[in-house]
């Protein structure tokens, strides 16, 4: 277990005169806090936040960020308060404690809503103090590093939403060291196959190429000694995930990848970088359109280099990166480079220079306040976070960041929500071109407008952006709000000419606020909009309605009998499970999912557009999407609502033809909460039975636990999903 004297020191090699007591005071009261507590592995819990401490120090963070690591779960996992933090640490570290730690003692209508409010709240506090973030990213390291004492399904769920939300924002904040370790370790489990081929093939090609990494580096000292520039080279392989994700892009196989290695440059000025470039591509050939110029245009997490891929010897393929020892620190440990808090508050001018330096963080702030269901703005937050960035140009001149791919819609909204809104038409450099076209560093846009102009749908299948995507859908929403609650009023008075009700009188007599009030929404609007989607009929409503005034004039009514319950019953199981998928781009519209595959919440999803049947929705990994039409399909995901419905599912169990066999395995479903639909039952001649049953159960997560259980019955062979 780490030393607190092994993080003392380290922050004492870049801090003059630090505060190491506060590190040592947080450092005792959390050995005190988590006494008696271990970790899955065994160990101690505190060596938990030992390792996050270090992880902060070799940041070169400060003594409050060093010390706020070390008491980071005192609050969620121990009676420790903040108030305490703040008596005995102070305010500083109190505030860091605070946003980095979870929402665990409010109720949420499921698991994705809560972990959906558990980021909004870190992202909140992250816009206060950037070192928030710094913090979770350093826990979620280590809490990676030591998944294996995880179950499988956890560890499947813990790397997804690693690579979903805490890589990208490690890779916004440029710390490559933390972003490259994050994906690697996230391949590791969700594709462990690919990350071991992956493995492999570096082991043989290291002991290939060592002599050729030799030689290159040989020559580009010999082209620094001659041209009298002080500057070290050295070569590094790229990480396992990179390496898998341009394979993916570029349909390759390991062999074919060429610049595995990566050269990279260090001198002493910027001015050395650009000679060193001239030089390198005056002696070998430069590939077309792989020249990237990071300094004068830097990344928005600062980073700086120049890219260069050349013919390099023997005709191979090498990427060069040319750069500064102050850049080659930003590369390795981004805004924790920067971070050096001398004073003991943050004044409103250090929040202000922080606010420019993250444009990005500011766009994360509009959505979260804009975007009232917190699963929409994890939505947003993966889009954006995920995409590449380019820079373009307002023709005054003024340089607009955006992800790349992007659209002149894309622009337009980033300039103004209005100016999108009302967006016909754009020019690139001069030359008129679709809204759908994409647009590439050093473009200049101007956008033309209309007021009669309105959103399209057709917009969202290519816009790039979250802003653009969520002014358009809450545009869209709100046109087809109003549609549907018109659309519902003709559909009651239709209804209620049948039924010898009249309706608008009804309306203007207040019948309708209680009927809302009945069916649990809080305003008539909101009953008459989910009439017109088709989420309830006009029938029911009026035959409450009926009911309703007969009451209230003192006559007497039956209640009608309810037809077919047990359709009514398989409706809600249906309107449950859509409701527990998000489609990107599309709101209500039916959804059915697949026979072949009957996939479960927490294994990834993915919808295909049927004809007339609305959208089915297969597992990710269903052998039958290969025989789909690609553009057909659309990225799906599973959102709140899937704990309370029931999903299908598809078990074989193989056992030893003994008495009881059967009524021990029923009592076990029964015992997991797991229902039984159907089954079927075979014997074969070594004595052994297969059964074969459809199951109903929540989630993945259910459906591993209830297999599990299945295997700890004497004479069990097998339990296994079938596909």
């Amino acid at each position: 277990m780490i030393r607190i004297n092994e993080i003392t020191d380290i922050v004492s090699s870049y801090i003059d005169d630090p505060d190491l007591d506060l590190i040592q005071r947080a450092y005792v009261f959390s050995a005190r806090a988590h006494e008696g507590q271990v970790r899955l592995s065994g160990e101690p819990y505190l060596a938990h936040p030992l390792h996050v401490a270090k992880l902060l120090a070799d940041m070169r963070l400060d003594e409050p960020t060093v010390a706020a690591g070390l008491l980071h779960d005192t609050v969620e996992d121990t009676d420790t308060t903040i108030d305490e933090i703040a008596d005995l640490f102070g305010e500083e570290v109190a505030d860091i404690v605070d946003g980095v730690t979870k929402i665990s003692m409010m109720d949420f209508e499921s698991k994705a809503i809560a972990k959906a409010e558990n980021i909004r709240k870190m992202i909140l506090a992250m816009a206060e103090d950037i070192r928030v973030l710094m913090v979770k990213l350093a826990d979620r390291l280590h809490n990676m590093r030591t998944l294996d004492f995880q179950k499988s399904y956890k560890q499947l769920l813990i790397a997804q939403e690693t690579m979903d939300i805490y890589s990208p924002l490690a890779n916004r904040l440029g710390l490559y060291m933390v972003k490259r370790d994050l994906e690697d370790l996230c391949l590791y489990y969700l594709k462990p196959d690919v990350y071991q081929d992956i493995t492999d093939g570096l082991e043989r090609q290291h002991t290939i190429g060592k002599e050729y990494v030799d030689n290159v580096i040989g020559l580009l000292n010999g082209i620094l000694d001659n041209n009298e520039i002080k500057g070290t080279i050295y070569g590094r392989t790229k990480h396992i995930y990179s390496i898998h994700k341009k394979m993916q892009r570029q349909n390759l196989s390991l062999d074919q990848v060429y610049d595995i290695i990566a050269f990279r440059v260090i001198v002493e000025s910027v001015k050395d970088c650009y000679s060193v470039l001239g030089l390198v591509h005056s002696m070998w050939k430069p590939i077309s359109g792989k020249f990237k110029d990071y300094i004068s245009i830097p990344k928005a997490n600062m980073y700086q280099s120049l890219h260069t891929t050349v013919i390099g010897p023997e005709g191979e393929r090498i990427e060069i990166q040319i750069r500064t020892e102050e850049m080659q620190q930003v590369a390795e440990y981004g805004v924790a480079a920067h971070w050096q808090y001398k004073e003991s508050g943050r004044s409103d001018s250090k929040q202000n220079r922080d606010a420019e330096r993250f444009s990005w963080l500011r766009q994360i702030m509009d959505w979260q306040r804009e975007l009232e269901d917190p699963r929409e703005f994890m939505a947003s937050l993966r889009f954006d976070l995920f995409n590449d960035e380019v820079y373009v140009f307002t023709p005054t001149g003024e340089i607009k960041e955006l992800p790349d791919g992007a659209t002149p819609v894309d622009f337009a909204y980033s300039i103004h929500t209005e100016v999108g809104n009302h967006c016909t038409g754009a020019k690139v450099n001069g030359r008129m071109v679709p809204l759908n076209s994409v647009l590439k560093n050093g473009d200049t846009i101007e956008v033309f407008t209309d007021k009669k102009r309105k959103p399209s749908r057709d917009w969202l299948k290519f816009v790039k952006t979250a802003k653009a995507r969520t002014r358009i859908k809450h545009y869209i929403r709100t046109e087809e709000r109003t549609s549907s609650i018109m659309l519902a009023k003709e559909l009651l008075e239709k209804e209620g000419r049948r039924m010898n009700i009249n309706v608008a009188k009804a309306m203007k007599d207040g019948y309708f606020v209680m009927l809302a009030d009945e069916f649990n929404f809080g305003h008539v609007d909101d009953l008459l909009s989910n009439i017109g989607y088709s989420r309830i009929t006009p029938r029911k409503v009026l035959g409450r309605l009926h009911a309703v005034m007969n009451e209230i004039e003192g006559v007497e009514t039956e209640t009608p009998k309810q037809e077919h319950p047990q359709h009514a019953t398989e409706g809600d199981k249906a309107k449950s499970a859509a409701n527990s998928i998000d489609i990107e781009g599309v709101d209500n519209v039916l959804i059915r999912f697949a026979g072949c595959c009957t996939p479960l919440p927490g294994e990834p999803i993915i919808g295909y557009i049927s004809r007339g049947r609305g959208v089915v929705i297969h597992s990710a990994t269903c052998p039958n999407i290969k025989n789909l039409e690609e553009e057909r399909l659309l990225s799906v995901s599973w959102t709140g609502g899937q704990e309370e419905s029931q999903h299908p599912a598809q078990i074989r169990i193989r056992c030893r033809n003994h008495k009881g066999m059967l009524a021990k395995i029923c009592t076990v479903l029964t015992e997991m909460d797991v229902n039984i639909d159907s089954g079927e039952f075979k014997s074969d001649l070594d004595g052994s039975s297969v059964l074969e049953f459809t199951v109903e159960v929540t989630d993945l997560g259910h459906l591993h636990r209830s297999l599990n259980k299945l295997k700890t019955i004497e004479h069990v062979l097998e339990a296994t999903r079938l596909s």
